[in-house]
C-alpha cells in the first residue's frame, strides 16, 4: 500500500508533467539513459508474465462461458484450450486499438461487477446453504516440511497476485482530470483505499 501511495503521489510533478508510464517517471528520476536502464528490463519482465496470467485466465473464462452458453450442441466443434488463448489475444489486441482507458469504461465496468458478484457468490451460497453430508471443508494437511512450506509460498503468491494494480495506477490516474487546488493523486488514493477494501472483504470475510 505504501509505494502505491508513492505512485499516486509521483505521478504529477511540481511543473505540472503527468506520468503515465513507469519509463517516462524513471527517466524523469534518475536521467534518460539510466532511467531507460532501470526501468526497460523490469517493465518488460513484469509486464510479459501479467500478460501471459491474464491470457490464460481470460481464455480458460471464455472457453467455459462458451460451453454454458452452447450446451451440448456444441461439444464436437470445441476449441482446444491455446486457441481460446489465441482468440483472447486477439481480442485484446483489438481493444488496444482503442485511444485510452476512457473507451474501455464499459468493459471496465462489466468486469468490476462480475468480479463482485463471483466473489460474492463464492462466500454467500456456502452460507445460505447447509453443509452436504459427508464433505470437509479442513484443508488437507502436508506430510513434509517442504510440502507446508510450498503451501505457504503458494497462499502468498495468490493474496499479492490478488492485489497487484501497481502496473495500471499510473495510466488510470493520467486520465483523471488534475489541477492544482484539486490534485489528482487524492480522488486516486480513495478508489485505491476503496478496491483494496472491497478485494480485502472478498479475500478475508
Amino acid at each position: 500500500m505504501y509505494t502505491l501511495w508513492l505512485l499516486t503521489q509521483l505521478h504529477e510533478s511540481e511543473s505540472g508533467t503527468r506520468y503515465s508510464r513507469y519509463l517516462q517517471l524513471c527517466m524523469a528520476a534518475f536521467g534518460e539513459k539510466l532511467g531507460k536502464l532501470l526501468a526497460l528490463f523490469p517493465t518488460i519482465y513484469l509486464s510479459t508474465g501479467t500478460c501471459i496470467a491474464l491470457t490464460i485466465m481470460g481464455g480458460g473464462s471464455m472457453k467455459i462461458f462458451f460451453q454454458i452458453a452452447c450446451g451440448t450442441q456444441c461439444n464436437a466443434n470445441l476449441l482446444t484450450a491455446a486457441q481460446w488463448y489465441l482468440v483472447f489475444a486477439c481480442s485484446v489486441v483489438l481493444l488496444a486499438q482503442l485511444p485510452n482507458l476512457n473507451s474501455v469504461a464499459g468493459v471496465s465496468l462489466i468486469g468490476a461487477l462480475s468480479a463482485m458478484c463471483y466473489c460474492t457468490l463464492i462466500w454467500a451460497v456456502p452460507v445460505s446453504k447447509d453443509r452436504p453430508m459427508g464433505v470437509s471443508y479442513q484443508p488437507i494437511k502436508s506430510n513434509s516440511d517442504m510440502a507446508r512450506l510450498c503451501d505457504i509460498l503458494n497462499a502468498i503468491g495468490v493474496i499479492v497476485f490478488v492485489f497487484r494494480g501497481h502496473n495500471l495506477v499510473l495510466e488510470i490516474q493520467g486520465t483523471m482530470p488534475s489541477s492544482t487546488r484539486k490534485p489528482s493523486c487524492r480522488p486516486m488514493w480513495r478508489g485505491v483505499k476503496f478496491a483494496y477494501l472491497i478485494i480485502a472483504a472478498c479475500l478475508f470475510c
